[in-house]
């Protein structure tokens, strides 16, 4: 009885002590914030007047902190500075459908179109230097992609596009833009995809998101399996910083619903995740889910890429969202 007693009377001065808390009273433990977050930056850009956004699924960052915007709009690409001030923009004449965009080791951009199943090289000021594919045409040969979905870029010029929504491969284009093979088919064993939706290289290693997989797979450039990251996260979209660290985005790990036509459609909440290139994860962040038409500044809905700026600054563009926002680094 004497026990009982005296476990009853602990438990209630534990619980008088939270209730305490509770109603606003200073807490006993330091408030010292150790865990790296992001405030979203709500000016950020300063779209010009007149400019819309439609889905933005692409986004990427260059050496001198400029965002490239890829939105389903007009113009597709728009360039912003860090402090959200515009700087061009362009694209109307060449890209049907964004998806992602990036920037390769000498300034170029390059973009996947899913609506005319190409990927393109442009100059940073949108002059078309060259196209992969063939416009217009849909197929899984050498010289056609089905709805490609991204592309990574070496140093060494190797081109590697993610054929995407209407294929489930990898292909290797050489320097000079030529087939040098492809990997990939759909399923869900180790090597297949099913929807790879977007990939990035660093040091000799190519990242897939292999999106309705639910994992991130890991090649060799000559297509070696090396790695599976699997139930982690949901993966939508990939970014590799300049400290050779992988940002992956999208949503926690979700199984199929009847109403799925691809896995994780909506989202059940929105996700960024940072890895070291051997899988470890480095950080976890989340972000609230807006509702569709009702988003406020600093909720992600649908996000579909990912990107960082030289001081560790995110950049997030989403589908029903349908803008790009700027989360300022809080250390």
């Amino acid at each position: 009885m004497t026990v009982r007693l005296g476990s009853a009377l602990l438990l209630a001065a534990v619980l008088l002590a939270l209730s305490a808390t509770g109603r606003g009273q200073e807490s006993k433990y330091p408030r010292v914030d150790v865990a790296v977050g992001y405030k979203v930056d709500p000016a950020w850009p300063r779209k010009p007047k007149g400019y819309t956004w439609g889905h933005v699924p692409g986004i990427a960052v260059d050496k001198n902190d400029h965002v490239y915007v890829f939105t389903r709009a007009t113009p597709p690409v728009q360039v912003y500075d860090a402090d959200g001030k515009f700087l061009r923009a362009w694209g109307e004449e060449y890209v049907k459908s964004a998806h992602h965009i990036r920037i390769d080791h000498e300034g170029n951009v390059w973009v996947a179109d899913v609506g005319h199943h190409i990927v393109m090289q442009f100059t940073p000021t949108g002059r078309l230097l060259r196209t992969f594919g063939t416009k217009g045409k849909a197929g899984k040969d050498e010289k056609t992609f089905n709805m490609p979905t991204d592309m990574a870029v070496t140093p060494s010029g190797d081109i590697f596009v993610a054929d995407g929504y209407g294929n489930a491969r990898v292909v290797h284009l050489d320097s000079k833009g030529k087939f040098v093979k492809e990997w990939g088919s759909l399923g869900s064993k180790p090597g297949q995809f099913s929807i790879p939706h977007s990939i990035a290289h660093a040091r000799g290693r190519l990242f897939v998101a292999d999106r309705n997989n639910v994992r991130v797979q890991v090649f060799d450039t000559s297509g070696k399996l090396l790695d599976v990251w699997s139930n982690l996260i949901t993966p939508w979209g990939l970014w590799v910083t300049d400290k050779e660290e992988l940002w992956v985005c999208g949503s926690s790990p979700m199984r199929w619903r009847k109403t799925d036509s691809s896995l994780g459609c909506p989202p059940k909440d929105q996700v960024l995740m940072k890895f070291n290139l051997e899988g470890k994860v480095l950080q976890l962040w989340t972000m609230p889910k807006g509702t569709d038409g009702k988003e406020e500044p600093g909720e992600l809905n649908w996000v579909h890429a990912i990107a960082s700026d030289s001081r560790g600054n995110l950049y997030a563009g989403d589908i029903h969202g349908k803008r790009a926002q700027k989360f300022v680094r809080q250390d």
